[in-house]
């Protein structure tokens, strides 16, 4: 929340005191194994332990490491609020340009030919990932030589861990995946309307056609079919169509008809809240003063 400048409110009732020493106990727990997995990797880093390339400076391999965590958690963080955005209504999605250029762009981009560039986007971000993940397993996977002196002065057995490069993957996991994923489910537009988000989904478009993970069509084509698979919006309709069937519904209408199958984004906005206010501005003052109007009309002076 201190990182997207917005509040988070929980939803939750107050825990109580057991609760929060196991919730607080599981956040100390994490933090010593982060702070150890730090630890055991700069000093490796600095001390040449690692399977980096030897010409690469200890300097420069920190701050290619945080360079690369960095672009892994943009790339998490937009997965998560893609998926939240494309579940929106077309009026809500930014298309218009209410939530600026790269939110516009980024919306006209990804909800395009069916979300076609939305899938698009999944394969060359996985690409990204992981090349990522390949740089930043040779800075900091642990290599002794045969007369290195263990990390610290731990036992053979724990150095044995450490040269696993589980300590890098806790890094990896903490810092550079599941933070971001937490901060963009809680606020999906911050990363919507990112023109660094804008710039990764530009360069992932651009890997997915070099063909390289096309493959995974395939194997996707042939689960859909085997499986029958449809799309969210065959059971539950399209999110204009859920906002029609909410006002049914508080109009006192009949709502809950089979939705039949449809494709996201093909077809124009059924219903907007944007207009809401000026109809409320525009209602008959004998209405809101309580008297029926029907094709009767009745004093209500009297």
């Amino acid at each position: 929340g201190w990182m997207a400048g917005q509040p988070i409110e929980s939803r939750e009732p107050p825990k109580n005191i057991y609760q929060n020493l196991f919730f607080y106990g599981r956040c100390a727990m994490s933090l010593a194994l982060l702070c150890l997995s730090f630890a055991v990797t700069f000093v490796a880093i600095f001390e040449r332990k690692t399977t980096v390339w030897e010409s690469v400076p200890p300097v420069a391999s920190v701050v290619i490491f945080f360079l690369l965590m960095g672009c892994i958690g943009i790339l998490e963080g937009s997965q998560i609020a893609y998926f939240a955005v494309v579940k929106m209504q077309k009026s809500e999605q930014g298309q218009d340009g209410s939530m600026g250029y790269f939110a516009k762009k980024s919306a006209r981009i990804l909800f395009s030919n069916n979300n076609h560039n939305l899938a698009a986007f999944l394969v060359g971000r996985q690409l990204c990932v992981v090349s990522c993940m390949f740089f930043i397993a040779r800075i900091t996977a642990v290599k002794l030589e045969p007369d290195d002196d263990n990390i610290f002065g731990v036992p053979d057995w724990m150095q044995s861990i450490f040269n696993t490069g589980l300590l890098g993957a806790v890094i990896v996991a903490v810092v550079a995946s599941v933070s971001w994923r937490l901060l963009a489910s809680a606020f999906p537009i911050v990363f919507f309307k990112n023109p660094l988000a804008y710039v990764f989904l530009r360069l992932c478009l651009i890997l997915e056609m070099t063909g390289i993970l096309h493959g995974a069509w395939v194997i996707a084509f042939v689960i859909k079919k085997v499986t029958g698979v449809k799309r969210d919006e065959f059971y539950i309709g399209t999110a204009e169509e859920r906002a029609a069937e909410s006002m049914e519904d508080d109009n006192g209408r009949a709502a809950g008809h089979l939705i039949a199958a449809l494709d996201v984004g093909d077809n124009p906005p059924i219903q907007s809240f944007d207009g809401m206010d000026d109809e409320e501005d525009t209602q008959d003052p004998d209405a809101e003063a309580g008297c029926p109007t029907n094709a009767f009309p009745i004093d209500c002076s009297k």
